[in-house]
């Protein structure tokens, strides 16, 4: 829990959601908004409480001795009839009383050996707990960044779209001033119409994208779905280490594949647990007695006892109907199972890793082609434009122009989100999510 805390300090920093309305939120500032407020986080660090809590009541109940204490108090109001064997009439005694007091302390001590397995076992499953938090805090912080620069993603996309309606106004406003001054005809001016009204359409649509974008970027950070902020228009990638570097790292820090090896760390303790219980018991028990009884009927008008009793006793299980033989096999197959499971997902962590780092570095190189492409559409418009407006380019021409702008700028921002997108994950899978490292800023030519 101690490695936990400082997640959690982040929050007290900030004051309520609503106090960055319409104010600038960066991703620092909305990872921990969510670190704060994200209820996976919250249900992952009570789980962590309740194992520790386990832990502790295993302790109690395994290794310390259990003392009862008991004080009682009887009384009795009879008609005793007694009859001896040295005298012949029987003695009749009328609403004779007795009573009696008595308190004692017990206490009970039994060692198995297998409790020192099993503490190591509770220790194991804590350990898995506060790594299942981590895994919380670490998928939230993944989901927020990656749902933060999709929203930047698509806030760019919406400029794009917002230059393309500017070309189309002004393509629109010079196939007017042609149609009316007789210099084209009045299809060119319908045509540039259309296209103006459906790059319009496409700039709603694209309000629509962004306004879920926000949504689910609040919804990550537990805030009010309808909370509004202004955001960067740029996007940070972070340099990534080599692909051995990051396999390296994952496999001392990924917190899927160590709660791997604690569940098979947990499958060989149970066994070892399991054949622990075949060695002795001891039990040890005292006891402190403090008894008085009056009595007006009996030889005894008064008895009382006072002292200490105790002793002990070894058990040791000689038959149980092969059961327990039966859960030690068991126990085995399940430790071949999870040691199994974790050379699996050792497996699966390194392809996870090879397929993230392949796709970033191919998209690495798909940038720098995108980046070529995206001046050579910028100039190709900007000349179709001159030429539509001397009347020496038709407006198919100059369409065509401004739809490879529009893909071309669209696949350059893609391909820088999708740096990032995998970045992130490469960050995730090494378990290195929170560790800075020099960042390079990667902005959109023109802008």
């Amino acid at each position: 829990m101690k490695k936990l805390a400082f997640l959690f300090t982040w929050g007290s920093l900030l004051t309520a959601a609503s106090a960055f309305a319409q104010e600038s939120l960066d991703l620092e500032k909305a990872i921990q908004i969510g670190l704060e407020k994200n209820l996976q986080i919250k249900i992952a660090v009570d789980n962590v409480n309740l194992r520790e809590g386990d832990q502790k009541i295993g302790v109690g109940e395994l290794f310390m001795p259990t003392v009862d204490a008991t004080y009682l108090r009887s009384f009795s109001n009879e008609d005793v009839t007694q009859q001896f064997v040295n005298d012949p009439e029987p003695r009749q005694i009328d609403d004779a009383k007795s009573r009696n007091e008595n308190f004692n302390v017990v206490g009970l001590y039994g060692f198995r050996p297998e409790s020192i397995v099993t503490m190591k076992r509770l220790g194991q499953l804590t350990e898995i707990s506060e790594l299942d938090a981590k895994i919380a805090v670490e998928n939230t912080v993944a989901g927020i960044s990656t749902a933060y620069y999709r929203l930047i993603l698509e806030s760019q996309r919406y400029q794009v779209l917002r230059e393309t309606l500017d070309l189309s106004r002004a393509r629109l406003n010079i196939a007017q001033a042609q149609y009316e001054l007789g210099g084209a005809g009045k299809r060119d001016f319908l045509t540039a119409e259309v296209d103006y009204n459906s790059d319009s359409s496409l700039l709603l649509t694209q309000e629509q994208i962004i306004q879920n974008a926000r949504v689910n970027l609040n919804e990550l950070m537990a805030v009010d779905p309808y909370q509004e902020y202004v955001i960067k228009d740029t996007i940070l990638v972070e340099a990534i280490q080599t692909l051995g570097d990051l396999e390296e790292n994952a496999f001392l820090e990924n917190k899927q594949l160590l709660i791997n090896q604690r569940l098979n760390n947990v499958a060989f303790l149970q066994t070892r647990e399991l054949q622990a219980s075949r060695l002795p018991i001891l039990n040890l028990n005292g006891t402190y007695v403090n008894n008085t009884s009056n009595s007006d009927a009996g030889i005894l008008a008064q008895n009382q006892r006072s002292g200490f009793n105790y002793g002990g006793n070894i058990t040791v299980n000689l038959f149980s109907g092969l059961t327990l033989n039966r859960r030690i096999q068991n126990a085995k197959v399940q430790q071949r199972i999870q040691e199994s499971t974790l050379e699996q997902y050792e497996i699966q962590l390194k392809s996870d890793i090879a397929r993230a780092y392949y796709t970033y570095e191919n998209n690495l190189r798909l940038l720098e082609i995108e980046r070529k492409n995206y001046q050579v559409a910028r100039e190709n418009t900007e000349i179709a434009l001159e030429r539509f407006r001397l009347g020496i380019a038709s407006y198919l021409e100059f369409r065509d122009a401004q739809v490879n702008l529009l893909t071309a700028k669209n696949r350059l921002i893609t391909s820088i989100y999708q740096i990032k997108e995998q970045e992130i994950e490469l960050l995730r899978l090494s378990g290195k999510i929170f560790f800075d490292s020099p960042m390079e800023e990667l902005q959109l030519p023109g802008n």
